[in-house]
Protein backbone atom coordinates (compact mmCIF):
# COMPACT_ATOMS: atom_id res chain seq x y z
CA UNK A 1 0.00 0.00 0.00
CA UNK A 2 3.08 2.49 0.84
CA UNK A 3 4.82 1.71 -2.70
CA UNK A 4 3.99 3.54 -5.41
CA UNK A 5 3.08 1.49 -9.10
CA UNK A 6 6.03 2.49 -11.81
CA UNK A 7 3.31 4.51 -13.86
CA UNK A 8 1.80 6.92 -10.63
CA UNK A 9 5.85 7.25 -9.59
CA UNK A 10 6.25 8.56 -13.55
CA UNK A 11 3.38 10.45 -13.63
CA UNK A 12 4.56 11.93 -10.22
CA UNK A 13 7.46 12.89 -11.11
CA UNK A 14 7.27 14.94 -14.41
CA UNK A 15 4.98 17.04 -12.17
CA UNK A 16 8.01 17.61 -9.93
CA UNK A 17 10.06 18.51 -13.16
CA UNK A 18 7.52 20.75 -14.65
CA UNK A 19 7.22 22.37 -11.33
CA UNK A 20 10.87 22.64 -10.87
CA UNK A 21 10.83 23.96 -14.35
CA UNK A 22 8.49 26.25 -13.81
CA UNK A 23 10.02 27.88 -10.64
CA UNK A 24 12.92 28.23 -12.43
CA UNK A 25 11.59 30.19 -15.03
CA UNK A 26 10.05 32.54 -12.51
CA UNK A 27 13.02 33.17 -10.67
CA UNK A 28 14.78 33.97 -14.48
CA UNK A 29 11.98 36.40 -14.56
CA UNK A 30 12.53 38.06 -11.65
CA UNK A 31 16.32 37.76 -11.98
CA UNK A 32 16.35 39.40 -15.17
CA UNK A 33 12.96 41.27 -16.06
CA UNK A 34 14.58 44.87 -15.75
CA UNK A 35 17.78 44.28 -17.67
CA UNK A 36 15.10 43.13 -20.63
CA UNK A 37 13.04 45.96 -20.00
CA UNK A 38 15.93 48.43 -19.58
CA UNK A 39 17.02 47.44 -22.77
CA UNK A 40 14.00 48.04 -24.53
CA UNK A 41 13.23 51.16 -22.88
CA UNK A 42 16.27 52.72 -24.72
CA UNK A 43 15.53 51.21 -27.45
CA UNK A 44 12.40 52.63 -28.10
CA UNK A 45 10.22 55.52 -27.76
CA UNK A 46 6.98 54.14 -26.15
CA UNK A 47 7.50 52.56 -22.34
CA UNK A 48 3.95 51.05 -23.31
CA UNK A 49 5.88 49.42 -26.38
CA UNK A 50 8.62 48.60 -23.99
CA UNK A 51 6.92 46.95 -21.86
CA UNK A 52 5.10 44.78 -24.22
CA UNK A 53 7.99 43.68 -26.10
CA UNK A 54 9.19 42.74 -22.33
CA UNK A 55 6.27 40.32 -22.44
CA UNK A 56 7.20 39.17 -25.04
CA UNK A 57 10.53 38.22 -25.03
CA UNK A 58 9.31 35.98 -21.97
CA UNK A 59 7.19 34.51 -23.96
CA UNK A 60 9.46 33.35 -26.32
CA UNK A 61 12.13 32.41 -23.65
CA UNK A 62 9.75 30.28 -21.91
CA UNK A 63 8.76 28.27 -25.02
CA UNK A 64 12.80 27.78 -26.04
CA UNK A 65 13.66 27.45 -22.04
CA UNK A 66 14.45 23.38 -22.84
CA UNK A 67 16.81 24.80 -25.72
CA UNK A 68 19.21 27.59 -22.95
CA UNK A 69 22.35 26.06 -22.86
CA UNK A 70 24.29 27.79 -20.41
CA UNK A 71 27.80 26.64 -21.65
CA UNK A 72 27.04 29.38 -24.78
CA UNK A 73 25.57 32.49 -23.00
CA UNK A 74 24.46 33.33 -20.15
CA UNK A 75 20.67 32.91 -19.30
CA UNK A 76 20.77 37.68 -19.19
CA UNK A 77 22.77 37.47 -22.54
CA UNK A 78 20.37 34.88 -24.05
CA UNK A 79 17.46 36.88 -22.95
CA UNK A 80 18.46 40.27 -24.04
CA UNK A 81 19.54 37.98 -27.60
CA UNK A 82 15.81 37.44 -27.98
CA UNK A 83 14.82 40.79 -26.36
CA UNK A 84 17.09 42.09 -29.13
CA UNK A 85 15.35 39.90 -32.20
CA UNK A 86 11.64 40.72 -30.75
CA UNK A 87 12.64 44.30 -31.49
CA UNK A 88 14.19 43.94 -35.01
CA UNK A 89 10.46 42.14 -35.26
CA UNK A 90 9.09 45.24 -34.10
CA UNK A 91 10.23 47.77 -36.18
CA UNK A 92 10.28 45.25 -39.39
CA UNK A 93 6.21 44.83 -38.52
CA UNK A 94 6.08 48.89 -37.47
CA UNK A 95 7.37 49.84 -41.01
CA UNK A 96 3.37 49.73 -42.68
CA UNK A 97 2.18 52.49 -39.93
CA UNK A 98 4.57 54.82 -42.02
CA UNK A 99 2.16 55.11 -44.43
CA UNK A 100 -1.06 55.83 -43.38
CA UNK A 101 -2.41 58.89 -43.21
CA UNK A 102 -3.37 61.00 -40.07
CA UNK A 103 -6.92 61.15 -39.43
CA UNK A 104 -7.17 63.57 -36.36
CA UNK A 105 -4.33 65.34 -33.47
CA UNK A 106 -4.39 62.62 -31.08
CA UNK A 107 -2.77 60.14 -33.91
CA UNK A 108 -0.43 63.17 -34.79
CA UNK A 109 0.48 62.63 -31.04
CA UNK A 110 0.89 59.57 -31.00
CA UNK A 111 2.50 59.05 -34.01
CA UNK A 112 5.41 61.53 -32.87
CA UNK A 113 5.62 59.86 -29.15
CA UNK A 114 4.31 62.91 -27.60
CA UNK A 115 2.15 62.12 -24.36
CA UNK A 116 1.45 63.87 -20.99
CA UNK A 117 4.20 63.31 -18.75
CA UNK A 118 3.50 60.71 -16.23
CA UNK A 119 5.17 60.68 -12.18
CA UNK A 120 5.19 57.16 -11.67
CA UNK A 121 6.56 55.73 -15.08
CA UNK A 122 9.51 54.32 -15.80
CA UNK A 123 12.03 56.17 -18.53
CA UNK A 124 14.17 57.93 -20.12
CA UNK A 125 14.62 61.71 -19.32
CA UNK A 126 13.44 63.73 -22.81
CA UNK A 127 16.85 65.27 -23.18
CA UNK A 128 18.80 61.82 -22.84
CA UNK A 129 16.19 60.00 -25.02
CA UNK A 130 16.71 63.46 -27.70
CA UNK A 131 20.58 62.35 -27.28
CA UNK A 132 20.29 59.31 -28.23
CA UNK A 133 18.16 60.24 -31.13
CA UNK A 134 21.20 61.41 -32.15
CA UNK A 135 23.37 59.30 -32.00
CA UNK A 136 23.65 56.30 -34.95
CA UNK A 137 22.09 52.75 -34.73
CA UNK A 138 25.08 50.77 -33.30
CA UNK A 139 25.51 53.49 -30.99
CA UNK A 140 22.75 53.37 -29.70
CA UNK A 141 22.62 49.65 -29.66
CA UNK A 142 25.91 49.28 -27.71
CA UNK A 143 24.44 52.02 -24.65
CA UNK A 144 21.49 50.13 -24.68
CA UNK A 145 22.86 46.77 -24.12
CA UNK A 146 25.57 48.43 -21.44
CA UNK A 147 23.24 50.43 -19.48
CA UNK A 148 19.58 49.28 -20.34
CA UNK A 149 20.61 45.59 -20.72
CA UNK A 150 23.44 45.87 -18.20
CA UNK A 151 25.58 43.85 -19.88
CA UNK A 152 29.71 43.79 -19.83
CA UNK A 153 31.76 44.72 -22.74
CA UNK A 154 32.96 40.61 -22.98
CA UNK A 155 29.04 39.76 -23.14
CA UNK A 156 28.15 42.71 -25.81
CA UNK A 157 30.69 41.31 -27.78
CA UNK A 158 29.47 38.32 -27.73
CA UNK A 159 26.04 39.03 -28.03
CA UNK A 160 26.40 41.23 -31.21
CA UNK A 161 29.70 39.62 -32.68
CA UNK A 162 31.68 42.61 -32.48
CA UNK A 163 34.94 42.29 -30.90
CA UNK A 164 35.77 43.21 -27.43
CA UNK A 165 38.07 46.36 -28.16
CA UNK A 166 35.31 47.57 -30.94
CA UNK A 167 32.43 47.69 -28.26
CA UNK A 168 34.65 49.32 -25.99
CA UNK A 169 35.59 51.59 -28.70
CA UNK A 170 31.88 51.80 -29.71
CA UNK A 171 30.74 52.76 -26.39
CA UNK A 172 33.97 55.34 -25.47
CA UNK A 173 32.95 57.46 -28.62
CA UNK A 174 29.45 57.05 -28.03
CA UNK A 175 29.31 58.32 -24.77
CA UNK A 176 31.72 61.18 -25.59
CA UNK A 177 28.93 61.99 -28.51
CA UNK A 178 25.76 61.82 -26.14
CA UNK A 179 27.87 64.12 -23.41
CA UNK A 180 28.35 66.74 -25.82
CA UNK A 181 24.91 66.85 -27.34
CA UNK A 182 23.46 66.21 -23.78
CA UNK A 183 25.71 69.51 -23.03
CA UNK A 184 24.25 71.61 -26.10
CA UNK A 185 20.52 71.09 -24.64
CA UNK A 186 21.29 72.34 -21.53
CA UNK A 187 20.48 75.97 -20.84
CA UNK A 188 23.77 78.41 -20.52
CA UNK A 189 23.42 79.35 -16.59
CA UNK A 190 23.71 75.53 -15.91
CA UNK A 191 26.61 75.14 -18.23
CA UNK A 192 28.29 77.46 -16.45
CA UNK A 193 27.69 76.58 -12.63
CA UNK A 194 28.36 72.84 -13.29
Amino acid sequence: MGQRSPRRARRHGRGFERESRASRFASAYDEHVWQVYGYLAYRLHSADDAEDLTQLTFERALKAWDRFDARRASLGTWLLAIARNALVDHYRRDRSKLHEPFVNDEEISAAIGYREPEPDRLGLSPDLAAGLERLGDREREVIALRFGGDLTGPEIAKLTGLSLANVQQLLSRSLRRLRAELEKSEPAEVRVRA
